[in-house]
């Protein structure tokens, strides 16, 4: 019988021997700097995955914002404007659009911005959270102003409002809203996002990165290079929206359904205003099918955000373009007491 300790070449033991050989030779002929760079790459992944995980835990429910203004507080406390912010829009930027709108929007009523949860987009989360804040604040009238893909999600909202509750909307302004995910440019794109994200797949940020970047840089004719800086580091910051709400958000616009919802608004009246430079956005479908399928509730579409840059849904950086656009329309569709028009609180 051989030694129990001694290598059989021609057995298990053998075998696993040349292979632990084999592994050796193969350490040996790997560089000390291919090591470090991949354990550096793997640091790197691990620092990335710990703060992503952070950023989806800053923010885990729906929240409404309110953006103070003393004169909307004082003049129309029964009566509040709700912002539903687009893709990838953090809170802060949302908060932003209405300061840049606040001369506009407040001869009417409040401002508040929807907050998403970085938990992902839910509807019914978020109809609650504006059910419980009309409710807290007594609020009579509401205005919603969808900013891109938010228009979408602010029609939904308003008809499960009035289907739930019974609370009627007063205005849904669409700005650069897509109809359904055939108005989205980036088709290519678009689909693999969608495709990953029910596949279980989800973005760690520094992959996010690149992305972002790249997206900006491919369509720097719309923007400045301080724009591209600013909105990829908002997109990489530890405020930014989560990857799980945006590939939720990707999921929601590519399976919307805007005939499901025509004709469920009731009395709310309609308006889209866009660009047709939109590079993001199909302009010239999507307002034709918004007008068709809420034709009775539509009351403009002519209205154009012409040299906005970057030209999609852009009124944190162009509000000199749509404010007069949203002052003509306000005071046309919703007048008020003689005099009234021409009170401007900044």
């Amino acid at each position: 019988m051989p030694y129990e300790g001694k290598v059989d070449p021609q057995g298990r033991g053998g075998a696993t021997a040349a292979r632990l050989l084999s592994q050796a030779a193969a350490l040996k002929r790997f560089s000390r700097r291919s090591f470090f760079t991949a354990t550096g790459a793997s640091g790197v992944l691990a620092a990335d995955m710990l703060l992503t995980r952070e950023v989806q835990s800053q923010r885990r429910t729906d929240k409404i914002l309110p953006v103070p203004d003393d004169f909307a507080d004082a003049y129309y406390p029964d009566a509040s404007w709700f912002l539903f912010p687009g893709y990838k829009t953090s809170w802060e930027e949302a908060q932003w659009i209405l300061n840049s709108l606040r001369g506009s929007l407040n001869k009417r009523a409040r401002l508040a911005a929807v907050g998403y949860s970085n938990q992902g987009l839910d509807i019914d989360d978020i109809v609650i959270a504006v059910i419980e804040y009309v409710r807290e604040q007594k609020i009579g009238k509401l205005f919603f102003y969808g900013h891109s893909f938010g228009g979408m999600v602010a029609t939904q909202v308003a008809a499960r409002l009035l289907e739930i509750h019974g609370v009627q909307v007063q205005f849904v302004v669409l700005d650069s809203s897509p109809y359904s995910k055939h108005d989205v440019l980036d088709q290519s794109w678009f689909d693999g996002v969608v495709f990953l994200y029910e596949r279980g797949f989800r973005f760690p940020s520094t992959l996010r990165g690149g992305y972002e970047l790249g997206e900006r840089v491919i369509h720097k004719d719309e923007r400045s290079w301080r724009q591209i800086l600013d909105q990829t580091l908002e997109q990489l910051s530890p405020i930014a929206p989560s990857s799980v709400l945006i590939q939720t958000e990707s999921a929601y616009i590519y399976h919307f359904d805007g005939t499901r919802f025509a004709g469920k608004i009731g009395t709310a009246k309609m308006a889209y205003l866009g660009n047709p430079k939109d590079r993001t956005v199909r302009y010239e479908s999507a307002v034709e099918a918004w007008a068709v399928a809420f034709k009775d509730n539509m009351v403009s579409t002519g209205l154009q955000t012409t040299g906005a840059a970057p030209a999609h849904a852009s009124p944190q950086w162009n509000p000199h373009i749509y404010r007069p656009l949203l002052d003509g329309l306000l005071d046309e569709q919703f007048p008020l007491p003689a005099g009234g028009s021409r009170v401007t609180v900044f």
